[in-house]
Formats: structure tokens, C-alpha cells, sequence
């Protein structure tokens, strides 16, 4: 019984993979990919590609925000926490001092804005791209190896809902790919 399930899960297509000789040919190919309506693909490049965020279609990342509501989070916290310790909880005066010392209040707030941001931007960007992913299918292909010295892809996975295996090989090949494989699970 393992044997067949090992066996279908083996065959089972993950995606297309289509490889380009230089990085204008693959701006060029996501540009067209995006123009064909494709929703799950991404390019693959040993290095960033400017503007090929535009040519995905790619929108901005709400990392930004999420950075954003924490800080304030941080901040308020920092300033409530303070002023509520001081002014309320333990009120002491010391030199006739006013309970609420803001000045004295900066150091805090300012590491708990910086504290909660930074947790913010670590966690908010794992979230948001969905990891830790222990494997990806892609790693199976001996030819996407090169990624990280000299070759560019671009992949159309099978959950896209344009994808046809036939259709979207012959795209992938009117876009000037140079190789096309199907990579397997």
C-alpha cells in the first residue's frame, strides 16, 4: 500500500519550470506571464532584478504596516505603563517632581517601540511568506540549481487556475525559453 501511495504522490506534476539565458529575457517573460492572467508563479534569479516586481504584478507588502502598528503599540504601551506606575500605582513624590515625568519616560518607551517593531518584522515576515517551509518541490530539479550562479526561471505552478500542462508548456516556450521541465512532487 506505501509503495502506491509513494508512487502517485512521485508523479504528481507540482509545476512547470522554464529557464532563461539573462535577466532581460526573464522580465520579459514575467511581463507576459502576468499579461496572460497567471496568479502562482514566481521568477527565480541569482541576483534582484529592479522592476521585476512591477512585472510580476506583485503588490506592496503589508509588512510595512505590521511594523507600523507594533511600534505604536510599543510606544503607547511604553508611555501607559509609565505613567500608570508613577501616577497611580506607586505615586512618590520625590523633590517635587511631577509624577508624570515624560523626559524620564523616554528611554523606556523608545526600547519597547524598538522591541516591539523588530518582533514585528521578524515574525510578520515569516508569517507572510508562509515559512519555515521544510522542503520545496523545486529543490528536486537538478537544472534549478544553477539559480544561485548564472541561470533565471520562472515557474507556473499546477494550483494556478489557468494551468494546462499542455497550453502553459507551449507559453512558457513562445516566451523564449531557452529549457522547460516539469517539476514533480
Amino acid at each position: 500500500m506505501s509503495a502506491i501511495v509513494s508512487e502517485t504522490t512521485e508523479n504528481k506534476v507540482f509545476a512547470v519550470l522554464a529557464e532563461y539565458d539573462n535577466p532581460a529575457k526573464l522580465m520579459k517573460a514575467a511581463k507576459l506571464v502576468n499579461r496572460a492572467g497567471y496568479t502562482r508563479f514566481d521568477a527565480h534569479s541569482p541576483f534582484p532584478i529592479h522592476g521585476m516586481d512591477d512585472a510580476m504584478g506583485l503588490k506592496e507588502s503589508k509588512l510595512g504596516w505590521i511594523v507600523l502598528s507594533h511600534a505604536l503599540v510599543g510606544f503607547s504601551g511604553g508611555i501607559a505603563l509609565q505613567v500608570w506606575a508613577a501616577s497611580i500605582a506607586y505615586p512618590i513624590n520625590i523633590g517635587g517632581r511631577p509624577f508624570a515625568n515624560i523626559p524620564a519616560f523616554v528611554p523606556v518607551t523608545f526600547e519597547l517601540t524598538i522591541l516591539l517593531s523588530a518582533f514585528a518584522a521578524v515574525f510578520g515576515m515569516l508569517f507572510l511568506n508562509n515559512l519555515p517551509k521544510h522542503h520545496n518541490s523545486l529543490f528536486n530539479s537538478e537544472t534549478f540549481n544553477r539559480v544561485t550562479d548564472d541561470k533565471f526561471f520562472i515557474i507556473i505552478e499546477t494550483e494556478d487556475g489557468m494551468y494546462s500542462e499542455e497550453e502553459t508548456q507551449k507559453f512558457l516556450e513562445s516566451t523564449g525559453a531557452s529549457h522547460i521541465e516539469k517539476i514533480y512532487e
